[in-house]
């Protein structure tokens, strides 16, 4: 979420910070004066994301999770963020391997020691952590995937490096389409309505069946349209086991 939160009044604790070729990350633990503990993730000194409300994240993975066939799914995920998408995704029992691509080592590290409130707990057989850049282990994997989740930025309209633009533009959408199974699915989180990927991914010969869901979320008496872009992969999906 790229909304700031409200600080007055707070008490803000540190649970690490580093500084690597991306940039600098910091995660902290905020207690509000009602005893609400959130934590929070602050990428090159930007507000990133918190965990006040975790649904549209949530919904990342079940939105697209609802959208495939078969079982023995394999999913990639890109962005770690606190972890709520990737546990949101191993909640599925037809889920078999999940890969989570962070560019961020520290936050690697970070859920490692169990800091990430999503993923206080990492299952060593189903999911792997894995530092690198989302485009590249895409391009890397064509055919693999049964779902692909991007939540690397705060969309294309709000970066968060803006070297991840070509994510968003064909060639990237195509290279994301490419690395799902036929029938697979790409799901892209969005902090703003993005009604132009979703058209961008409409006029692409490789993606079928695209949506644009937009999320409305309750937030310090103040409304956010939050959103996720859904696309399939065309092709015969799969079903019965995998």
């Amino acid at each position: 979420m790229s909304d700031t939160p409200q600080v007055t009044g707070d008490q803000l604790a540190e649970l690490g910070r580093a500084t690597g070729a991306h940039g600098e990350v910091a995660l902290r633990r905020r207690t509000l004066p009602d005893g609400t503990v959130v934590t929070e993730l602050v990428v090159d000194g930007v507000f990133a994301m918190d965990d006040v409300d975790t649904s549209t994240e949530r919904a990342l993975a079940t939105e697209a999770l609802r959208r495939c066939t078969g079982d023995a799914l394999r999913v990639l995920v890109g962005g770690l963020g606190l972890g709520w998408t990737a546990a949101t995704v191993l909640g599925d029992a037809r889920v078999v391997a999940v890969d989570v691509v962070e560019l961020q080592t520290a936050l690697v590290g970070w859920a490692a020691e169990g800091l990430l409130p999503g993923l206080p707990e990492l299952p060593a057989d189903r999911l792997r952590l894995i530092t690198a850049d989302v485009a590249d282990a895409l391009a890397g994997s064509p055919g693999r995937w049964d779902a692909v989740l991007l939540d690397v930025d705060n969309g294309p309209a709000f970066l968060v490096h803006q070297a991840n633009a070509g994510l968003y533009e064909d060639a990237g959408l195509t290279t994301a389409l490419a690395a799902l199974r036929p029938g697979g699915v790409l799901a892209i989180w969005s902090a703003d309505p993005a009604p132009a990927l979703a058209d961008r991914l409409t006029a692409l010969p490789r993606s079928t069946d695209v949506e644009h869901l937009v999320l409305p979320v309750e937030r310090d008496g103040r409304r956010f349209d939050y959103a996720i872009v859904l696309a399939r992969a065309a092709g015969q999906s799969r079903g019965g086991s995998g």
